[in-house]
């Protein structure tokens, strides 16, 4: 059967340390001029009803020097289930492509395209889970500090898909996540339940509190993002109010550890949910953070694309 990445929470730790491995191999071949071809001959298709910077180019630049290729289909050239039947379009693009990037606003959406897919579907983001984005913070939390289990991280603000994911990653891998956010503002309940599952196996310590200062206490990193989410734009003054007291800043940095590392998915609403003095400062990693979404996606499209696809295990 075909495999698909629509969540972290269909892998397994050892198939997530697989893609992290192998992702940390192929950064240290580009860096030293290596070529990887292993996409030779592929083609992915990027289906995108939001709009990137980061997801684009990354997985564009990912099928390019991995040898493959890739085309863009806008918001408005597909229109998926409004034009065609989201199935029509799974059963059209399996007959000439090798696989696909979806980035949109219903996960159902996503679901139902790898539902009637026979390539691999990869989720580049829904309203209730980013996945490529967590695997690639994974990836450079485990690249700064040499492991990933026991690693304290404080996520500060809206509980969104982006929080809902580090739910999934923190306990599929051992990590302690502390979540701080406002009341009615808190990530996914079936997400939490399920992360909390894993999170008895894996020893991962999980918890969604209201303080953002103990959050921070002792953290290794601080991670936060915007508080106003693409479509969300009709909220933005009330989400203003509503989060002014969980702004990632030069006092919620000290109460961490000294060496604390910073982190953001970004794009950054600079003077909301971080100063300035932060995002640019020293304890910030966060442009390290965007380059890796280059490297974890190449490891993900080897794995998906690749000639050993389906019978390959990490």
């Amino acid at each position: 059967m075909k495999r698909h990445f629509l969540t972290l929470a269909d892998f397994s730790r050892r198939e997530l340390e697989g893609f992290l491995s192998r992702a940390l191999e192929i950064k240290a071949l580009s860096k030293d001029g290596g070529q990887i071809c292993t996409l030779k001959g592929k083609t992915l298709g990027l289906l995108f009803e939001k709009p990137s910077l980061r997801t684009r180019v990354t997985f564009e630049m990912a099928m390019r020097k991995l040898g493959g290729d890739s085309f863009y289909m806008g918001a408005h050239e597909v229109q998926l289930g409004e034009r065609e039947a989201i199935g029509d379009v799974a059963r059209n693009l399996e007959r000439w492509i090798d696989g696909i990037v979806v980035r949109t606003f219903y996960h159902e959406v996503v679901k139902e395209l790898a539902r009637y897919s026979s390539i691999p579907v990869i989720n580049g983001l829904t309203d209730a889970v980013h996945p490529c984005q967590v695997l690639s913070d994974l990836l450079t939390i485990l690249e700064k500090k040499g492991r990933l289990a026991g690693i304290r991280v404080a996520y500060v603000g809206d509980g969104n898909n982006v929080a809902n994911s580090w739910l999934l990653g923190a306990a599929i891998m051992g990590m302690d996540l502390t979540i701080a956010c406002p009341e009615a503002y808190e990530p996914n309940p079936k997400i939490l339940q399920a992360a909390r599952q894993r999170a008895r196996k894996s020893g991962a310590r999980l918890a969604v509190i209201r303080d953002p200062s103990q959050a921070a206490r002792n953290a290794d990193f601080i991670y936060t993002d915007v508080w106003t989410s693409m479509g969300q734009e009709r909220e933005a003054i009330r989400r203003r109010i509503v989060f002014k007291d969980y702004q990632v800043n030069r006092d919620l940095v000290r109460k961490a550890r000294k060496d604390v590392r910073v982190m953001h998915c970004l794009p950054a609403h600079r003077g909301e949910e971080i100063t300035d003095e932060v995002l640019d400062g020293p304890h910030s990693i966060v442009f390290d953070q965007a380059e890796n979404r280059l490297h974890a996606q190449k490891a993900l499209l080897e794995f998906f694309l690749g000639e050993s696809a389906g019978r390959r295990k990490t």
